[in-house]
């Protein structure tokens, strides 16, 4: 590897996933911003005219990156931390593992209003006035996501570090509404993992190479590679990821942390730059099934930007009503085999876990398979072209300045390719720029045919066995980063039947695999967030009894 490209693996910040590159391959043979430090610094002076602050944690309060949502508002309601308290810990963490230590470059640019808003908050709540769970609690939000305000909104490339969104992104403004504090925005697979299918997960040309919390020499999987790894190494109390095809639940998996890619429509897409309309959402991702749940009550909700999410209306509730501790009881599960069998430890770990399924109460039914045409990942390929020339014409349009089509990136991308493509280049760029509008025959046949397929495939296992969910591995354990050859590692992964269909998908701590984490994914019909929550839930609870999950050699 030449000095060039070791300089910008490693680049230090200048302010979809790995299931997906597998499905692509198969088909394919000066900015604004305070340096934590600094921010660090004047949030600690500014909370001691406030409140006692607490860069570390003090010794007689638990440790604020392992306390759940609940915990965080019980400690909060009943005046033994402060949200302004909370977001000086996590800058402080995030300058003392992700910018020095490990060096994980999970954060690519810190918010510097969020100690301010944090203190508005607190004065809010002192007021008697407390807007519902997440009021005052620190989030971290993939920088793919607009906000109008002193950050950027990237996707990683330095195209976009000239110019910021005119408005937030409809989450965003959620978010805000319920009193959540947006900390900063993490790290990205570049363009959400749709520019090269030679790519390295968790590289982007602005922010460098994110890295695995549990093992650093060790990839974070992508698109929402920051968000996992910030997650997993405790830089926040809950994130936000986007998902087209496995970006939220493949680094949630390897991170060891709980992932929800909802129903396509749920959570509204306005204002996330675009991938693919047909299979783009965002989604929690935090260290527990609660604090997901909560998490996804607030993101969820019609948007008259997104016409999608008209089908939410009436189908939104709050989820975390669905934690029951006894939500296995009775419950039928499918084994989905045909999604298993790439690794004998992560099949004995999956093992393991209908066990303690069964044990829960649940009865299971083995084998369960999805079964899916062969002609999918072309499908999905030809699909993926076509919807992001287009979304993403659309989408850069309604930027202020910097480049305005697909086109116009590309030639970015060409004048500066020392930056931007020193370890892999822009051929997904390339195919998606030759492709027509979406009236043409090629776009509509795929579509239709891959969509039905999927959502055929699922339903009708469910219908047949009368499931309540199916199950499989997540996806393998994290393999080493790797510049020259790419995401070449990468085993197995169970995301694209329910990413295609636009269906929900859940991933859930397993156990490990040689101290490396690895998921559990449970899959369902549309709408269904409610009850994968319930049986995830479940779950969790039972691996919670045995002291952190199981582990395999």
């Amino acid at each position: 590897m030449t000095e060039n490209q070791r300089a910008s693996v490693d680049a230090p910040r200048t302010s979809i996933s790995s299931d997906l590159q597998t499905c692509l391959r198969r088909s394919l043979p000066a900015v604004r911003r305070l340096t934590l430090f600094a921010l660090a610094t004047l949030a600690m002076a500014h909370s001691a005219a406030h409140a006692q602050t607490h860069a570390q944690p003090r010794a007689d309060a638990l440790d604020p990156s392992r306390l759940s949502v609940p915990d965080l508002q019980k400690e909060m309601a009943q005046g033994r931390r402060t949200s302004g308290e909370l977001v000086t810990y996590f800058l402080s963490r995030i300058d003392a593992i992700d910018r020095h230590g490990p060096r994980l470059n999970s954060v690519i640019e810190i918010n510097p209003d969020a100690l301010e808003i944090a203190h508005r908050l607190d004065e809010e709540r002192r007021a008697g006035r407390v807007r519902g769970p997440l009021h005052g609690i620190p989030v971290l939000i993939k920088d793919n996501i607009d906000t109008a305000d002193e950050m950027l909104t990237t996707a990683g490339s330095l195209a976009l570090a000239e110019t910021r969104p005119p408005r937030d992104a409809f989450i965003v403004t959620r978010l805000r509404e319920a009193g959540a504090v947006i900390l900063g925005k993490t790290n990205l697979s570049e363009w959400a993992n749709f520019r090269s299918s030679r790519s390295t997960s968790g590289w982007s040309g602005r922010g460098g190479q994110t890295r695995n919390a549990h093992a650093p020499e060790r990839n974070p999987c992508g698109s929402s590679s920051g968000s996992g790894t910030a997650m997993a190494a405790g830089l926040a109390s809950i994130a936000v990821g986007t998902e087209t095809d496995g970006s939220i639940v493949c680094p949630s998996s390897v991170n060891g942390i709980v992932g929800i890619k909802p129903t396509i429509g749920l959570v509204s897409r306005s204002g996330i730059i675009p991938i693919a309309a047909s299979q783009d959402t965002a989604g929690p991702m935090a260290r527990s099934v609660t604090d997901a749940a909560m998490l996804l009550t607030v993101l969820a909700g019609s948007d008259r930007r997104d016409e999608a999410t008209a089908a939410a209306r009436g189908r939104t509730k709050d989820y975390a009503d669905a934690l029951k501790a006894d939500g296995l009881r009775g419950a039928r599960i499918g084994v989905a085999r045909s999604l298993a069998g790439f690794h004998p430890a992560v099949d004995a770990l999956f093992a393991q876990a209908i066990d303690r399924l069964r044990a829960a109460g649940a009865i299971i039914v083995d084998p369960a398979d999805i079964e899916l045409p062969k002609t999918l990942d072309d499908d999905e390929l030809t699909i993926l072209l076509y919807e992001f020339k287009d979304g993403l014409n659309r989408y850069l349009a309604d930027r202020p300045s910097g480049p305005r089509t697909l086109a116009e990136l590309i030639a970015f991308n060409e004048r500066e390719h020392e930056r931007e493509m020193p370890i892999f280049g822009q051929e997904l760029f390339l195919q998606a720029q030759s492709k027509g509008p979406l009236t043409d025959a090629e776009y509509r046949e795929a579509h239709a045919r891959a969509g039905e397929a999927a959502r055929r495939g699922i339903d009708s296992v469910l219908r047949q066995h009368r499931l309540d969910a199916i199950i499989a591995p997540t996806t393998g354990p994290a393999w080493l980063i790797d510049p020259v050859l790419g995401d070449q590692g990468v085993a197995g992964g169970a995301s694209q039947p329910a990413a295609i269909a636009g269906y929900p998908h859940i991933t859930v701590p397993m156990g490990e695999v040689q101290r490396l984490p690895v998921g559990l994914s449970f899959i369902g019909t549309a709408w269904s967030e409610a009850t994968l929550i319930r049986l995830a839930f479940g779950f969790e609870q039972s691996a919670a009894s045995r002291a952190g999950g199981a582990t395999h050699e």
